[in-house]
């Protein structure tokens, strides 16, 4: 019972602690909390030690998640681009 209050209590935490946040640090964030997650559990699967797979599962999250902002920030940027120059050549050929 205990478990689950601490659970939950984190879980809340962290759900208001990212509201502030930019959609680049969230998704770093979001990243990091994966591949610590993924290492942990990888490592604790091989026998290895849990801690260094979730600090290295850590590093490798944060920088994909940065990487994918990257990724979605150009996207947008490419589709913002793409829509003005089509709304300004239907309204030059009016």
């Amino acid at each position: 019972m205990m478990k689950k209050a601490i659970a939950i209590t984190t879980a809340a935490l962290v759900i208001t602690g990212c509201s502030n946040m930019s959609t680049t640090e969230q998704r770093t964030l979001s990243g990091a909390s994966i591949g610590a997650a993924a290492g942990a559990i990888g490592t604790a699967i091989f026998h290895g030690n849990p801690i260094w797979g979730a600090v290295g599962g850590a590093a490798v999250g944060a920088a994909s998640g940065y990487v994918y902002d990257s990724y979605e920030k150009e996207k947008q940027s490419e589709y913002n681009q793409g829509y003005k120059a089509g709304k300004s050549s239907k309204s030059t050929s009016q």
